[in-house]
């Protein structure tokens, strides 16, 4: 599979395919944390994610079979590790109609679930994504309309280093098209109004599915991780306004410059009367 972690596409034991990123990928191991916790958030607030999972992968299944190596920095190569490995199930399936990662813009405009772009924004924001936003677009046969998967939520959380550094074009699909429909809040509800009041307990079950071998065993280096999300719920709405007010200007049809008349008598009130909404 194409991708900086080198991820391979494996037929499970349960018959379907899955996309799986190895524990010595080239980028970190914590990667495989983050693209967990970070699909199953998008899931829980109801986003188009593939199923995630924790695979194993044999000793015996790397041995065996041929290609199942990786190359790191410097020109090493490497047999992939057994054991624990994050997957994702392949967008698709065993029997796919079309799934591209590029659509036209003509085709852009008709994704069934275009709005969800606005939602996935909010997680790439909590999350801290320092990577672009990512998404497949799938077409099953006999269907006209594509509908967006999204994909790849590795640099979340600042990939290996667990960090937050927020800058507004971080974590952001590259084409402004996606958001050309957002209008204002509204455009990111109910995912917004999810993220924020998503319960402290939903998060720790997620972070308890997530191995200790791929974060180092030491589970309050994931506590803090989750306290620090937890923290964040109440800062995605300031995160987006710092995308919408970036030069690059994705939302045109937000609603902006409307001003609330204060009745003139909250005006006359000593330190109100320039109050603007």
């Amino acid at each position: 599979m194409r991708g900086g972690a080198q991820s391979q596409l494996m037929l499970g034991a349960d018959g379907k395919l899955w996309v799986v990123k190895f524990q010595n990928n080239p980028q970190d191991v914590r990667v495989l944390a983050n693209e967990l916790i970070a699909t199953r958030l998008a899931a829980a607030v109801g986003l188009t994610v593939p199923v995630s999972d924790v695979v194993e992968v044999t000793e015996w299944l790397v041995s065996n079979t041929l290609d199942m190596f990786v190359e790191m920095p410097k020109g090493l190569r490497q047999r992939y590790a057994a054991g624990l490995q994050f997957g994702s199930q392949f967008v698709g399936g065993l029997m796919p109609g079309q799934v591209v990662d590029y659509l036209p813009e003509q085709q852009l405009d008709e994704v069934r679930n275009l709005g969800e772009f606005a939602g996935m924004l909010c997680i790439d924001k909590w999350a801290g994504n320092c990577n672009g936003r990512q998404a497949v677009f799938e077409r099953k046969p006999r269907e006209r309309k594509y509908r967006a998967t999204f994909i790849d939520q590795g640099f979340c959380f600042n990939a290996g280093d667990w960090t937050f550094p927020d800058s507004p074009l971080r974590g952001v699909y590259q084409r402004n098209q996606v958001y050309a429909r957002v209008t204002g809040w509204e455009s990111f509800e109910p995912w917004l109004s999810q993220v924020e009041a998503m319960e402290a307990g939903t998060l720790w079950d997620i972070a308890e599915a997530v191995p200790p071998e791929w974060y180092g065993g030491d589970t309050a280096v994931i506590e803090r991780l989750m306290e620090q999300m937890l923290r964040r719920r109440s800062r995605v709405r300031e995160l987006i306004g710092e995308f919408r007010d970036s030069n690059r200007e994705p939302f045109p049809m937000w609603a902006s410059g409307k001003k609330i008349v204060v009745p003139r008598q909250f005006a006359e009130v000593g330190g109100v009367g320039k109050f603007v909404m």
